[in-house]
């Protein structure tokens, strides 16, 4: 019916619209918008590529030591390992999401239907469920010692509840304990990241309005400090833990900022900088889910947009009367 529809390589869904009297809007393009290359990010703005090709990637996530990365792509779990440059893909048939590295490196843990699902990351053997779940589930990091996963539940449209489990690891495999509430309030609460000391825990909520990153104290209780003032979501802690970053949005900015606040520990009090600006590059940003990891040198791993297609190569398409075409063109059953 029609061609060059502009679509995102990253969700798949198709840039077009449609009104009840049959008017349809399109945007058009030879092209699907969304695609990403994988870089090495320094906070000078010094670039240097990490995968040798650009695709629609999301959720990059590092290993413990660095020699691997898990991501997504295309909706499945792949692993690609830094120094021999090979890719090695762990799911197949789509649907997959949030790869999880476990603190020992064996096993990636990450979304799927019916739960939260854990495969080797040499590639080794299928998917196994590690819980069992009606609702949506996505993990999002371990505690230090790597037995306590954080992950979020959506237990309804608008409600997220942050939920840990008790994870056992050893060479045959990962076992779950039992599923308990970390953090659960009136209002969503998503993206739990546990600090590196496993003290604290950070997380973004839109309980004061836009969603806003907040840090309270591993498991979850007592007083929380809001880290954000203008918006902000999904936070990281750099690897030596005296940082933490998060998006800003602006709606000035075409992309969201990458922001970072330096922190350290009073007592029982989480006392955190202003935020800065991390890097003038432009990083690509997902409602869903997160497009950076630190590394401990002080780099991330960032997903950074691939190059625009030339000027002119898209436009923005109204068709009248598009239903009595579809009618005409496809006659009833």
């Amino acid at each position: 019916m029609l061609e060059e529809v502009a679509y995102s390589a990253a969700y798949g869904s198709a840039q077009i619209d449609f009104s009840r009297t049959g008017t349809a809007v399109y945007r058009s393009s030879r092209v699907g918008a969304g695609l990403v290359t994988v870089q090495w990010l320094d906070a000078a703005g010094n670039v240097r590529p990490l995968l040798p090709v650009s695709g629609n990637y999301l959720s990059p996530t590092l290993s413990r030591d660095s020699s691997r990365l898990a991501l997504t792509s295309a909706g499945d779990i792949w692993v690609y390992e830094l120094g021999r440059e090979s890719m090695t893909r762990l799911t197949y048939g789509g649907g997959y999401g949030n790869p999880l590295w476990t603190q020992d490196g064996r096993y990636i843990v990450f979304r799927a239907a019916r739960g939260l699902w854990w495969a080797r990351a040499d590639g080794t053997g299928r998917p196994q469920l590690l819980t069992q779940s009606e609702y949506q589930q996505a993990p999002w990091s371990f505690s230090p010692d790597g037995k306590q996963l954080a992950f979020v539940e959506i237990v309804r449209p608008g409600e997220a509840v942050i939920r840990s489990l008790p994870v056992e690891s050893d060479r045959s495999g990962l076992r779950a304990g039992k599923v308990e509430v970390l953090l659960q309030k009136p209002f969503p609460v998503r993206s739990p990241m546990i600090s590196p000391d496993g003290r604290w825990l950070a997380y973004m909520s839109n309980e004061k309005g836009p969603y806003r990153v907040f840090v309270v104290a591993f498991p979850g209780a007592g007083r929380e400090w809001q880290i954000s003032d203008d918006g902000g979501t999904y936070p990281a802690w750099s690897r030596h833990g005296h940082e933490i970053y998060f998006w800003q949005f602006d709606e000035h900015r075409p992309q969201s900022q990458l922001m970072v606040a330096s922190w350290q520990a009073r007592g029982d009090a989480f006392v955190a900088e202003k935020p800065r600006p991390w890097t003038g590059r432009t990083i690509v940003s997902f409602s869903t889910t997160r497009s950076y990891d630190p590394a401990p040198d002080g780099r991330i791993v960032a997903l950074m947009p691939a190059d625009a297609p030339a000027a002119g190569q898209e436009h923005v398409i109204f068709l009248l009367n598009f239903f009595d075409e579809l009618r005409r063109r496809l006659p009833p059953i």
